[in-house]
């Protein structure tokens, strides 16, 4: 049958099982939005800022584990995808971005809201078309979303002229064919590799990431983990791949990692890497980490390997896969004197925060909220302070329940991002924490989740500062706090309020669990304004450039 481009674009959406797309209009994508008006069953969430569309697609994504999908006119529309494009890249989301341009005949010419939006995202997309022949749009589409969701996962761009949108052709449906797990580059040789070396450690840590999640392989790992014996660790997007209440689980690893889980990777003797990518953050000085230890990596992105760190062996293919077949040919192994050792590293060196009185502190947030939704919730974060906390006071015991900025560590990332989770698991508990400099980036979206109606909360970690730079500024910079107070008077409560939100400021844990109590009963996005001291700080740390042996926290350095 004959479509419009426009028609097509929509017929394709269908096809791959697109029911949510996120976005905001404008003349060089009204074709498109026309013809979106007569499909009431793909709903559109109209955000507040095209920055705000991208993020919450991945947020869609990351907690749905299907391709978000995004919607940008030409010129600042698309470039305000840019942000969250690259967010999405940085932490392997599969994301479709959907951008129009001017007619094929203006391009190039500095027409009215022109930009190359395709070559300015070619370095953060795993791959991007321009569409200028409607007679393509179709295949261009389908590969599109394939290219999105097989392998590595990634954000890819589509950007069509709007000529295109409004020329017709023939259509002709296609089942979206299933996407199969990657193994092209599996070998028997490293399976074997693997399994000598895993069979002849000692001390082995198991270290898991984000690739854990994305291949939903937190049943195998569980699985492997008791084959090994071996304790755990795992990276900030690595949360919930394995269960944050298991006695093996040891915390974060890394610059704000726990004490036992950083002395765990230098005391060992393998390392297991399943689907990390070794990043600064976790590294501390490259040529310490792990010195002790050989480095088994499993990850399905080759480029990954010996890329940051050089290991002793590899193992290439889907996380899910690689360990199927690993779980099927080894020996259960037993290590109970390193199994003890780890048990009494965590008595010896907990994760503890100051408990006084009824003072409200971050960590103290993250445990109420915790308790009150018994560790079910989605939970989604800026980047900061709050983020860290977060990330160690909350026990992830499932995969696609943490959603943050991970590579890139976008301020201004969460509330988009909860706006995109709560459209694409409305039955669940999600809460966006946010620090106050964060909250200010995107704060318009609460006017999207006011007029979506969406039960989502958000909890503002309030010091009046940029609680990370500050902390820095503490540490390193001889308390030269520049640009980073913003005492300023600014009422979240009232502008909430302005925005068709619930809100309510607090400064105590018990004022906090009472707010947190009504929200979660409250019809509406409700916000709490949670005031901290200023210069509470996230610990443990490592210091940049140090081992991740040198870890500390305010206790040693009080000594």
């Amino acid at each position: 049958m004959q479509l419009n481009g426009s028609e097509i674009l929509i017929e394709c959406l269908k096809e791959q099982g697109v029911d949510t797309v996120f976005g905001y209009p404008g003349g060089a994508i009204l074709n498109v939005y026309d013809a979106l008006y007569g499909h009431p069953e793909i709903h559109h969430v109209l955000t507040s800022h095209e920055q705000g569309a991208s993020h919450a697609a991945d947020g869609y994504a990351r907690s749905t584990g299907k391709v978000g999908v995004c919607f940008a006119t030409s010129g600042p529309g698309a470039t305000n995808l840019v942000t969250g494009i690259a967010t999405a890249f940085m932490d392997s989301v599969p994301m479709v971005a959907v951008t129009c341009n001017v007619t094929v005949p203006l391009l190039g010419k500095d027409s009215f809201q022109e930009v190359d939006i395709a070559g300015i995202t070619t370095p953060i997309t795993k791959h991007n078309f321009i569409v200028k022949d409607v007679t393509k749009l179709a295949d261009t589409v389908r590969r599109a979303f394939n290219i999105a969701k097989s392998g590595r996962p990634g954000p890819v761009l589509v950007d069509i002229t709007k000529d295109v949108t409004a020329a017709k052709t023939d259509y002709k449906a296609k089942k979206a064919p299933k996407i199969a797990r990657d193994t092209s580059r599996l070998l028997e040789s490293d399976l074997n590799r693997a399994i000598d070396l895993i069979a002849k450690s000692k001390k082995p840590v198991i270290f898991t990431g984000g690739g854990t999640v994305l291949s939903d392989a937190s049943k195998e790992l569980a699985e492997f983990v008791e084959l090994v014996d071996a304790p755990v660790c795992d990276t900030l997007m690595g949360k919930g791949g394995f269960d944050g209440t298991n006695k093996r689980y040891m915390g974060m690893l890394g610059m704000h990692g726990t004490k036992v889980s950083n002395l765990a990777v230098c005391k060992c003797d393998l390392l297991i890497a399943v689907g990390v990518r070794f990043s600064d953050r976790v590294l501390g000085n490259p040529s310490t980490f792990a010195k002790d230890a050989k480095i088994l990596q499993i990850d399905i992105d080759p480029a990954e390997i010996n890329k940051n760190v050089v290991v002793d062996a590899e193992v290439i293919g889907d996380i899910k896969e690689v360990l199927t077949k690993l779980n099927a040919s080894m020996n259960k192994a037993q290590h109970k004197a390193w199994m003890k050792e780890i048990a009494e590293l965590q008595k010896e060196l907990p994760l503890v925060y100051e408990t006084e009185d009824d003072r409200l502190t971050g960590p103290a947030v993250i445990e109420s909220i915790y308790k009150a939704t018994k560790g079910d919730a989605i939970m989604v974060t800026e980047v900061g302070q709050h983020q860290m906390w977060a990330a160690q006071y909350y026990k992830y015991k499932k995969p696609h329940k943490f959603l943050s900025s991970g590579g890139l560590g976008t301020m201004g990332y969460g509330l988009g991002a909860a706006i995109g989770a709560k459209t694409g698991n409305p039955d669940s508990i999600v809460v966006n924490v946010a620090g106050d400099g964060c909250f200010r980036m995107n704060m318009n979206e609460l006017a999207t989740a006011a007029r979506e109606k969406l039960n989502l909360i958000e909890v503002i970690v309030d010091n009046r500062v940029l609680g990370m730079v500050r902390q820095w500024q503490d540490l390193y910079y001889n308390k030269h706090y520049s640009a980073t107070i913003l005492d300023d008077g600014v009422d979240f409560v009232k502008l909430s309020e302005a925005m068709g939100c619930t809100a309510v400021a607090v400064s105590t844990k018990e004022e906090f669990n009472a707010a947190f109590k009504k929200a979660l009963k409250a019809k509406g996005p409700f916000v709490i304004d949670a005031r901290i001291e200023k210069d509470d700080k996230v610990w443990p740390m490592v210091s940049p450039g140090t081992s991740i042996s040198e870890c500390f926290d305010d206790k040693d350095l009080n000594k």
